[in-house]
């Protein structure tokens, strides 16, 4: 039973961060960023700003979850009830269906769910950044935008650490969050070699639908690896 329980939480943990990768909020802000920053410096000022842009999204990540870890410690022990469980699992199946039908905008462009005035907040700030400071500070703006979406994320793989031993729960704290900026990732390394940022806004406006349906896909998957090997084993 020991092992079921150990599997079902690292899968947990890997669903949820794969999940969380697929979302578009943090890649198009940086998207952004790199396109207003090479008109305005050298190739070298840019990375170090994108740099500290994925810092500060890494950084969000990091405290979010441990700060959701330490409150399911505080009011439920090491483990949710099985009533949360099902309420956390409704809200994914919920949220496959928001991310199916309206996390894009309609028309054709890659704009997202955001209410238009935040939208435009974070549109000017990433045109408007040229610190390092300003850039990590852009990254936490991006993440915490998607809170909607990834609190419940964080919720289930904070309950899923607590099961772990220190040692796994230490290790899978930084896999989700590897996995969760993986797309930042490759972005920089397409651009590095020689991709422009308009071939990669290109390649996501012309593969939308299947990112929209692969991100869904992940979340409801999500909801059925919690309903078949953490609620029906309870």
């Amino acid at each position: 039973m020991e092992g079921l329980t150990i599997f079902s939480a690292l899968g947990v943990i890997i669903l949820a961060a794969i999940a969380h990768a697929s979302l578009q909020m943090n890649l198009g802000s940086l998207l952004l960023l790199y396109h207003e920053s090479l008109g305005k410096h050298l190739k070298k000022r840019t990375k170090f700003l994108v740099t500290n842009y994925v810092l500060g999204v890494s950084f969000l990540v990091m405290m979010a979850l441990a700060a959701t870890s330490y409150f399911i410690y505080l009011f439920f022990g090491s483990s949710l009830s099985t009533i949360c469980l099902v309420i956390l699992v409704g809200i994914l199946v919920a949220l496959t269906l928001c991310i199916w039908l309206f996390y894009y905008r309609s028309g054709r462009s890659t704009e997202l769910w955001l209410p238009k005035p935040i939208s435009r907040y974070i549109t000017r700030r990433a045109k408007q950044t040229d610190s390092n400071i300003e850039a990590f500070a852009l990254g936490l703006l991006a993440s915490f935008a998607e809170t909607p979406f990834v609190i419940v994320l964080f919720l289930v793989t904070a309950d899923s650490l607590l099961k772990l031993s220190v040692e796994l729960q230490i290790s899978m704290f930084f896999i989700y969050t590897l996995i969760a900026i993986l797309p930042l990732v490759f972005l920089r390394i397409a651009i590095k070699h020689g991709n422009t940022v308009v071939e990669v806004q290109k390649w996501r406006l012309k593969n939308k639908t299947f990112m929209k349906v692969l991100s869904g896909s992940l979340f409801v998957t999500l909801a059925i690896f919690l309903t078949a090997f953490r609620i029906l084993q309870k």
